[in-house]
């Protein structure tokens, strides 16, 4: 028999035959496990290689991006100058911080358009041609003066003041909702109110009523902010108040405690009256010049009218004067029925009683009085305000040293 027969005639009885087969289904089962643990592995790499790659994409643009930074930061510094004079052959004057003025050439990135004269402009360090131009400055002081949100106060939070409201309406607010009407008649409206009165009486509440009922731009500043230690400064200011003011027309200016700025100009005078004086002299040109501000209106407030200059009070600047003098019953009651009307009080509270028992208290004063009876009632442990309450509010501040009746003279209101 040969060796072929041999291996064919093999069962699987033999035990040899039996061995081998075991082995090799052991090695079958170790190369699936082993392939089981490349393809995981195969996956992991590739997973590792999608992240590297993403990790090297990211780190490229950082890299580019602090080559940028670093290209910007080493750019020499440029020199802010003021256009003068355009001339042909793209060429302008222009006057430098330093001082003198230069005749350069302009970079082929600015557009002719934005070339005005006054406008101000950047330099290149060595050959000062034009670079750029870059917006006007605008004095922090003056940049936050604008209101952005509306003040809460309407016309029905102010209590009394009929008449003055009335007049403040057709002055400010009409020419800005309804300037047809002015058109219709043929009449130019008013260019500046100024509210009149002793201090607490409602001149403040009425500007911030008026910009509540109007969508235009509400500009606030204090007199005294305009006044500035060096010398032209306080002009510059109201110069680029002004500016402010038409750039967001329609827009009310309301310029309050106006006496700081606009007293009466004396022939005898410190330097810093001087001071004063020119930015009053600017506040003057601004209100009458050559420029027209028709969609601008001015507010000013004041409590002493009687130093005010003649020149800021003549018709053309402010064209009405609004008394805004001490309320009388009728208003009193209508100042309760509003403050009294937010607070938790005894049923038997009158605001017509309150009003006879508070002759010569202004608005400012009503309102404190409230406060103070509440405060009160919370000190006793209440939650309502009693008609007690109210008398010693109303006691405490004519204890404080209140100054009744008018503190300004009732001619100076005329």
């Amino acid at each position: 028999m040969s060796n072929d027969e041999t291996i064919i005639d093999r069962n699987d009885t033999d035990p040899s035959f039996t061995d081998e087969v075991a082995e090799l289904k052991a090695k079958i089962v170790t190369l699936e496990d082993r392939n089981v643990r490349l393809v995981e592995d195969l996956r992991n790499a590739e997973n590792e290689k999608r992240y590297a790659e993403g990790e090297l994409f990211r780190l490229q643009k950082d890299l580019a991006r602090i080559r940028a930074e670093m290209e910007r930061l080493k750019t020499p510094p440029l020199i802010v100058g003021s256009l003068r004079d355009i001339l042909p052959n793209n060429r302008v004057v222009v006057k430098s911080s330093t001082g003198p003025d230069f005749v350069v050439a302009l970079s082929d990135y600015i557009d002719p358009k934005d070339l005005i004269p006054g406008s101000r402009v950047t330099l290149n360090k060595q050959t000062l041609a034009v670079m750029d131009v870059i917006p006007a400055s605008v004095d922090p002081i003056v940049s936050g003066a604008e209101v952005v949100d509306k003040p809460n106060i309407t016309y029905d939070d102010i209590g009394g003041l009929k008449q003055q409201m009335l007049e403040l309406r057709e002055a400010v607010e009409d020419p800005l909702l309804r300037p047809e009407l002015y058109a219709k008649i043929g009449i130019e409206p008013p260019k500046g109110v100024l509210l009149v009165g002793p201090p607490g009486t409602g001149k403040t509440l009425m500007a911030k009523a008026v910009a509540n009922a109007t969508n235009a731009t509400f500009i606030r500043l204090v007199g005294s902010e305009l006044v500035q230690k060096y010398i032209g400064e306080g002009a510059r200011l109201v110069r680029d108040l002004f500016d402010l003011a038409k750039e967001k027309a329609p827009s009310i200016i309301f310029i309050d405690e106006l006496d700081s700025v606009g007293a009466k100009r004396l022939d005898v005078a410190t330097s810093g009256d001087r001071e004063v004086q020119r930015t009053l002299m600017q506040l003057l040109a601004e209100l009458d010049g050559f420029t027209a501000i028709k969609d601008v209106k001015i507010i000013g407030a004041t409590n002493r009218p009687d130093i005010l200059d003649d020149a800021l009070l003549r018709p053309g600047r402010f064209d009405r004067i609004i008394d805004v003098g001490l309320p009388d019953a009728e208003a009193r009651e209508q100042i309760f029925s509003i403050h009294i009307g937010h607070m938790n009080v005894d049923k038997k509270i009158s605001a017509k009683k309150l009003a006879d028992m508070t002759e010569g208290f202004s608005g400012a004063e009503i309102k404190n009085m409230c406060t103070e009876a509440g405060m009160l009632a919370i000190r006793d442990g209440r939650n309502k305000a009693t008609e007690k309450d109210f008398t010693a509010a109303k006691d405490k501040i004519k204890d404080a040293g209140r100054n009744k009746g008018n503190p300004v003279p009732a001619h100076m209101f005329q």
